[in-house]
């Protein structure tokens, strides 16, 4: 039997968070090599638990509670590479849930602390193949409720508006010498913040495109061309939180207009150099997305072309200190990122 006035204080609970936070930031670089283009970054580090994904998990929470699969005392299980865990481990506090997150051993260290920091608990998996069924047993076993990140990510979020990332984006690019993006560059986990921006720009009607970035070992850009769903990697991405072996439910092809494949290395000399223009370090995702922007930005220049380019700073580097920013680390999972870092300044050089 559901307890309706549990149910309604904790929707309340997460209504109020919402209005404790502030929106997050857009930060605008100063690259002079690309005269008449400005490049953007929205924020979402700034967020309570550090990441783009605490919006996924309030959503997905509000998602569960209003479908009644979310009652007092239920379990709450995702399969996550760590910052929807961190968020929603988060979230589940607030509420007085237990929360499990089931991950890649591998996961960044720094990020499981943050999970049992907000009294969530890790179960591991050797690959990142292995989570789904993991997640669905532990559900059953549990009689828990396992929130599949994957599959509803996209229908969680009102993407006409509502203050939702791409809302903020465009209203917060309202006094910007070229207001209306040229495109907007994201990466794809599990494909729900590309649906949304994808179809709010459509809604509005903007003329802007929209760029998916996606890591090594990864299906999406193959989806994309061939529309196979059944394609499957046999490894996970080494850029947490991006990419997946498995073609995800929320991942919606139809409204992204172009994809670009980033190698891992790019990635992470991406987000090397970046912390040289901000001051701070951000996660490798974000540096597979900045490549992507100035890919557009370098091909911009080269046809004459004038406009502004925004993508996601995800979550703070300060996550990755044992991996994407441990030269031993990188030279061992990575390789050599140095001819990249090369051509990031001979980018942004000219």
């Amino acid at each position: 039997m559901m307890n309706s006035t549990w149910v309604k204080n904790a929707i309340s609970e997460i209504n109020a968070d919402y209005q404790r936070s502030a929106d997050t930031h857009l930060i605008r670089l100063s690259l002079p090599a690309f005269p008449g283009i400005q490049l953007y970054l929205k924020d979402e580090s700034t967020h309570p638990t550090g990441s783009l994904k605490h919006r996924l998990a309030r959503s997905l929470f509000l998602y569960g509670l209003c479908n009644g699969w979310i009652q007092e005392g239920t379990t709450i299980i995702e399969s996550s590479s760590g910052s929807t865990a961190v968020s929603e481990a988060y979230f589940a506090r607030l509420l007085g849930l237990p929360f499990i997150a089931v991950m890649p051993a591998c996961t960044a260290k720094r990020k499981i602390e943050q999970i049992e920091f907000y009294g969530g608990r890790c179960h591991f998996v050797e690959s990142a193949c292995e989570i789904y069924a993991a997640s669905e047993k532990l559900a059953r076993e549990l009689n828990g409720h396992y929130m599949d990140q994957f599959t509803y990510a996209e229908r969680a979020t009102d993407w006409r508006g509502n203050n939702n990332i791409a809302d903020s984006i465009f209203r917060q690019m309202s006094h910007e010498p070229n207001p209306v993006p040229s495109w907007v560059v994201m990466s794809a986990g599990t494909g729900g913040t590309s649906a949304t921006i994808g179809r709010y720009i459509r809604c509005q009607g903007y003329n802007t495109q929209l760029l998916v970035v996606d890591p090594e070992n990864s299906v999406f850009l193959d989806y994309w061309q061939h529309r196979d769903a059944s394609l499957r990697g046999s490894v996970g991405s080494k850029i947490e939180g991006i990419g997946r072996p498995r073609v995800e439910p929320s991942f919606i092809p139809d409204v992204v207009d172009d994809m670009l494949r980033v190698p891992d290395a790019a990635s992470v000399a991406t987000a090397q150099w970046l912390e040289t223009q901000l001051g701070r370090k951000v996660g490798a995702s974000t540096g597979t997305n900045m490549w992507g922007a100035l890919q557009l930005a370098a091909q911009m220049r080269a046809e004459g072309k004038s406009g502004s380019i925004v993508t996601l700073l995800c979550d703070s580097g300060e996550r990755y200190l044992d991996t994407y920013y441990n030269a031993q680390w990188v030279a061992n999972n990575i390789g050599d990122i140095a001819p990249w870092r090369r051509e990031i300044e001979q980018l942004i050089a000219q």
